[in-house]
This record gives C-alpha cells, structure tokens and sequence, in this order.
C-alpha cells in the first residue's frame, strides 16, 4: 500500500488500519529509554511516595512527569 492511500485510509478513520502496519519494527521516536541514578535525600523520597501515592502512580512516574514539565518549560 502506497502512503497516500494509507494515510487516506487513517483520516477517513471509517477502517481499522492496524493489519497494515508491522508493529514488530515500531518505534517510539525520542523515547529510547536510558537508565540514570539519582541520590535524593530520605525527606524528599518520603515527600515523593506520599505524592505519588496520593495520585496512585509509581515514583518513577511522578519524578518522569515532573522533570518532563520543568523541561517543557525551560524550552520556552
């Protein structure tokens, strides 16, 4: 299938597309992961689980939002 039609296809949003795709070669532009350690102190950990907690989400989850959205804003 040739791009075009593909992309009519995805817009027309009237058929579903996903056996046109090989999802075994996708991926995910800038979200190749790469793993870092990071010291915190016992009180800001203990701050971290108990926001984290509250929202019911992981540590790592809050720390990737928070630091994503601190970044976002030095962007502008």
């Amino acid at each position: 299938m040739k791009a075009q039609e593909f992309d009519q296809k995805f817009d027309a949003g009237e058929e579903d597309i996903t056996p046109e795709l090989d999802l075994d070669q996708a991926t995910r532009v800038n979200q190749r992961q790469k793993r870092v350690n990071v010291d915190f102190p016992v009180w800001m950990v203990d701050s971290l689980d108990k926001e984290a907690k509250r929202l019911g989400v992981s540590r790592q989850s809050i720390i990737k939002v928070w630091i994503a959205e601190r970044l976002q804003e030095q962007k502008v």
